[in-house]
């Protein structure tokens, strides 16, 4: 069994145990994959039949490798495993059995789209505001009840559920989601959560067909086990309780997926429900090096609910992880960028060797600006680049129409969104009308009445809006473009939708609105030093060449990787740089509510860093801009639970080297959660130093500043005020700076010392 002889001792352990209940914890990048394969090719070896084997995994880019590698290893008979994704193996399953829970042979399966699409139609027909039971959100609440086995009947009659639904506004929950699965029944279709639900039903109610199933399946392995849910672990313990012989997978200190239904408890638990469960503990870690593989190590423990390990590594120490200080996030871009295109030119590497990970979608806009800027080409995993999102689009699309009404497509797409009573026909009424008079859509809506044509209220409603808006045209790009968002009803549309997904529409809103407040106040003097208003005209003729490029970019390029954490999972690339570590961001302030959610996220955070394979960048800014108001940020709590031995804190530009922890440098508390001050002074460099600022730096107050004070900037270095103009908010110093000449600061964000 030559095949054997690859592995190492833990490994060829696990797979040479192939009789009763197994627990593989497969540490990050302790080759999972290699024991799955091996441990079925090693069961068809000693004599099981293909037909017997059921291996689940979670998606189907992992069940056709392992299948792949099972037939080199095995030849033609791993083609006969039962093998794919809990959802297919239950398709497959209940197709051939679905008469008994009445429902046809040819049942039809509901994409998230055709039950979205029902949802609206029952909340049309009971006259229900989706405004309130937003569909994504019903939908939401649906597959949660059923990934916990509970019924549209045992729903209404729990009357805590009921309660919450009275409490949070949709009393009419539970009669929705009962009409719902009444029509799937009758249309013979199933949505991805009823293939788990009628699967358990189909084993509960018949139990001949369980006792069929129990024993063709006398081997059954599952992948990735600390993803699973309620609904599919006890639909698990149904099939294997008759041989036993069943064989879970994973790694708890990977479990991410709260949010979808994924329970813990069930990796937590097995030892439980098997008290005579074998249990193997995969710990060498053949992905990254020691450094990368210690400090993940020394953030993990800090988790109480876990089984305990320890991951090490042969490879070689590698180097500290670097931990990079900004002061926006705009120059967090900047600075990940030019380490990127540095470490590239350095090590002669490629562009795909280098990912960038982040805790939210909304992040990815300061990087790829950064990235296009110096002609870095990327690609977004799991998502469509920033400025391709639908929300940016819908928003971009205001100001389009804003500038320029006859802008036919961009006219089409807000005219109705959100809903404002101009539906499909009277658009479609309009169009012809204006095709007919040889005119433009909006000539036609604003000149209607000389068209001898009387418009609905909310058409001229509408018209007046734009027109309206076009009035603050001359105005900062930021005042407008919030002005828009808000009056337009956008923005309240997008924060009353609570899903996940509505939450991710929202920032990436509120990450535009960033980006334009951060565009409004840049270069603020032209070159005679006057002060310049920056206007939305001009933001837009910038995005048009931002999404130009994202048309334009070849899929097949070499790139760099742009993408979430949680879709970053299952990969691993060379260099990783891990942005936005600050509180309230990583860890998410959503995932601050118990210990549970926060060891969630610090699940997260290991999963990030053991991405990794030979170098790693931590990166945080000590200012975000929110709605147009700068926040300042804390360092993140994690960076603080790193071993402080494994890190290395520099500037982007020079200065390698001797910044590191000592003994005297030890988390204190009180200290932006304790994290040493070294950190905090590390800032980057300008390419000409300015006269020394204490790196402590704390602004001053300038309300009562005046022409002829000294001050001292953060970046600029020293200057003289030369002229002050403005009130309130508006309030703006001139400043002659001695390395970097004359500077028009807004006070409000200048952070300013007064010597």
């Amino acid at each position: 069994m030559e095949y054997l002889a690859t592995l190492n001792p833990a490994q060829r352990a696990a797979v040479e145990q192939i009789k009763g209940p197994v627990m593989i914890i497969a540490g990050a990048g302790s080759g999972k994959t290699r024991v799955l394969t091996y441990r079925i090719v090693h069961m068809l070896r000693s004599g099981a039949d293909s037909f017997q084997i059921l291996a689940l995994t979670f998606t189907n880019k992992a069940a056709k490798e392992m299948r792949h590698r099972i037939m080199e290893a095995a030849g033609s008979e791993g083609r006969n495993v039962w093998m794919g994704t809990f959802h297919s193996i239950f398709a497959r399953i209940l197709r051939s059995e679905s008469e008994k829970i009445g429902y046809p042979k040819n049942f039809t399966i509901y994409d998230t789209d055709d039950s979205k699409s029902l949802i609206k139609t029952i909340l049309n027909e009971n006259k229900l505001d989706d405004k309130v039971y937003k569909p994504s959100s019903i939908l939401s609440r649906i597959s949660s009840a059923k990934n916990n086995l509970i019924t549209a009947d045992e729903y209404i009659q729990n009357g805590e559920l009921t309660e919450q639904d009275i409490s949070s506004g949709k009393p009419k929950f539970s009669h929705i989601f009962k009409v719902y699965q009444e029509r799937c029944f009758r249309a013979g279709a199933m949505d991805f959560d009823d293939l788990l639900v009628n699967t358990f039903r189909l084993f509960h109610f018949h139990p001949e067909v369980l006792h069929r199933y129990q024993h063709q399946f006398k081997y059954i392995m599952v992948d990735e086990f600390q993803d699973t849910n309620h609904a599919q672990y006890m639909i698990l313990k149904k099939l294997a309780a008759v041989h036993e012989n069943i064989a879970v997978v994973g790694d708890d200190a990977q479990s991410i997926y709260a949010f979808r239904g994924a329970n813990i408890r069930n990796i937590l638990g097995f030892q439980k429900d098997y008290t005579d469960v074998k249990i193997f503990k995969l710990e060498q870690n053949y992905r990254s090096t020691q450094n990368i593989v210690n400090a993940a190590s020394s953030i993990i423990e800090k988790n109480k609910e876990q089984i305990a390990k320890q991951v090490w590594t042969d490879n070689e120490t590698g180097e500290k992880i670097r931990v990079l200080r900004a002061l926006t996030d705009n120059e967090e871009g900047k600075m990940v960028a030019s380490s990127i295109f540095q470490d590239k030119m350095n090590g002669q590497l490629h562009h795909k060797d280098f990912a960038i990970l982040y805790r939210t979608n909304a992040q990815s806009r300061s990087m790829e600006e950064a990235l296009r800027k110096i002609n870095i080409p990327y690609k977004i995993y799991g998502g469509l680049s920033f400025y391709q999102r639908k929300e940016v689009k819908d928003l971009l699309a205001y100001y389009r129409v804003v500038i320029n009404p006859n802008d036919e497509e961009a006219l089409k797409r807000i005219i109705n969104y959100p809903t404002r009573g101009i539906g499909k026909t009277t658009l479609e009424k309009m169009m012809l009308a204006a095709d007919e008079n040889k005119v433009s859509l909006w000539t036609f809506m604003d000149k209607a009445r000389e068209f001898g044509i009387k418009l609905q209220g909310p058409v001229e409603d509408f018209v007046l809006m734009i027109k309206s808006f076009q009035t603050l045209l001359n105005r900062n790009a930021y005042d407008v473009a919030m002005h828009i968002a808000k009056q337009s009803g956008l923005l309240k549309a997008l924060y009353e939708d609570k899903t996940i997904e509505g939450i991710a529409r929202y920032e990436n809103t509120e990450e535009l609105l960033n980006g334009i407040k951060e565009f409004s106040i840049e270069d603020l003097i032209d070159e005679e030093g006057v002060v310049k208003t920056r206007t939305l005209d001009e933001f837009m003729a910038d995005v048009a060449l931002l999404t130009n490029d994202d048309k334009d970019k070849s899929q097949d390029q070499d790139h760099v990787s742009l993408m979430t954490i949680h879709s970053a999972k299952g990969l691993e690339y060379k260099y990783v740089h891990v942005v936005g570590l600050e509180e309230n961001l990583f860890p998410s302030q959503l995932s601050l509510n118990s210990r549970q959610e926060l060891e969630e996220e610090r699940r997260l955070f290991y999963v990030a860093i053991t991405r990794a394979m030979k170098k790693l960048t931590l990166s945080f800014a000590t200012s975000r801009f929110k709605f147009g108001n700068i926040i300042n940020s804390e360092p993140s709590r994690f960076l603080q639970e790193i071993d402080p031995k494994f890190l290395q804190f520099d500037n982007l530009f020079g200065n390698r080297g001797g910044q590191s922890f000592g003994k005297d440098d030890a988390p204190r508390t009180g200290t932006m959660t304790g994290l040493p001050k070294k950190v905090l002074a590390l800032q980057k460099p300008t390419p000409k130093p300015a006269t020394p600022i204490n790196p402590d730096f704390e602004a001053d107050d300038t309300s009562g500043l005046k022409v002829s004070d000294k001050v001292a900037h953060q970046r600029f270095g020293n200057g003289e005020v030369v002229l002050m103009e403005g009130i309130g908010d508006n309030k703006k110093a001139t400043i002659d700076f001695i390395e970097h000449g004359r500077k028009v600061l807004v006070l409000k964000f200048a952070k300013l010392q007064i010597k």
